[in-house]
């Protein structure tokens, strides 16, 4: 496992959390989930840290990537891939 400072934002329900998740395992990443509840109105934390609700979403060091799988997985393979 690669150490990280990764911390995703994500529900185990949710397809798009899932790739992300999938790419993370493929990479060998080590990085910290924070399972965000159903309802949109209950993300206050979401709205706080991204100024919206959308998931994935995900903070690495001084990055920050909201509610956008594709650009997450661009990320982590660009700064992590082999």
């Amino acid at each position: 496992m690669k150490e990280t400072n990764i911390t995703l934002y994500q529900a185990e329900w949710c397809p798009y959390c899932a790739r992300v998740r999938e790419a993370m395992t493929d990479l060998l990443l080590d990085y910290k989930i924070v399972n965000v509840p159903r309802a949109h109105s209950e993300r206050t934390l979401l709205t706080e840290l991204f100024g919206k609700t959308g998931i994935p979403s995900m903070i690495d060091g001084d990055v920050k990537i909201a509610d956008d799988d594709d650009a997450i997985i661009k990320h982590l393979k660009g700064r992590y891939g082999k």
